[in-house]
């Protein structure tokens, strides 16, 4: 199993140079299946376009895909060809959504097991974890999409927090870490999580910050 987990994916040096390094081949040599089916709700996309074009630039072959309105089948059937699976961030809710009704969960568990990578961007990573919980800690959110279950893929044992920002969120998530379900890990837009099926491997060159310094 190979997941990397991002706050802000790879339009952010530090991180693509990490991944770049991680990777078993060359980004030219790589097809990247691109799924923007969280941005699809989002007021502004400028951030999907920066992202994409910083792969794009890395050499990756990259195509959009949308996951909403799909089968099992057929996500599988359109994804088994493709060598990393990059879940692009947005709305949380609406990702999880759109993969519990897809069934592309099922799908990913499959192609990791088939050797495939799965890199995730802020909701894209977000969805990894066993529940997305976390989406809710920094702000109440607008719409839920009529989930009533946040639990999510289960990839990984523990929850993440990104897009961390010292002084707006160190006081706030002191007080939500010691109420979630699982163990927190925090990411800033220039760090990410390695993820090999047993060991995590922290990415980035700032120090990792860890959710029991917030707490005590």
């Amino acid at each position: 199993m190979n997941l990397i987990l991002t706050s802000a994916g790879m339009k952010v040096d530090v991180v693509k140079d990490e991944v770049l390094k991680l990777l078993p081949k060359p980004a030219n040599e790589l097809k990247l299946a691109h799924i923007t089916t969280a941005s699809k709700v989002a007021s502004d996309t400028d951030f999907v376009t920066r992202d994409k074009l910083a792969l794009e630039k890395a050499g990756f072959n990259v195509t959009d895909i949308d996951i909403e309105d799909r089968t099992e089948n057929e996500l599988f059937e359109l994804l088994k060809g493709f060598d990393i699976i990059y879940v692009q961030g947005g709305n949380g809710f609406y990702l999880l959504k759109n993969i519990s009704e897809s069934g592309f969960d099922k799908v990913v568990k499959k192609l990791l097991d088939q050797g495939k990578w799965y890199i995730g961007v802020s909701a894209g990573s977000y969805v990894c974890c066993p529940t997305i919980e976390m989406h809710t800690w920094k702000r109440e959110p607008d719409n839920v999409y009529g989930l009533t279950d946040l639990k999510a893929m289960n990839l990984v044992p523990f929850l993440v927090s990104v897009h961390y920002n010292r002084e707006k969120y160190k006081e706030l998530l002191s007080q939500k870490i010691p109420t979630a379900s699982k163990r927190v890990k925090i990411l800033a837009d220039d760090q990410a999580l390695y993820f090999d099926g047993n060991k995590t491997t922290f990415l980035g060159k700032q120090p990792e910050i860890l959710a029991e310094d917030l707490i005590n």
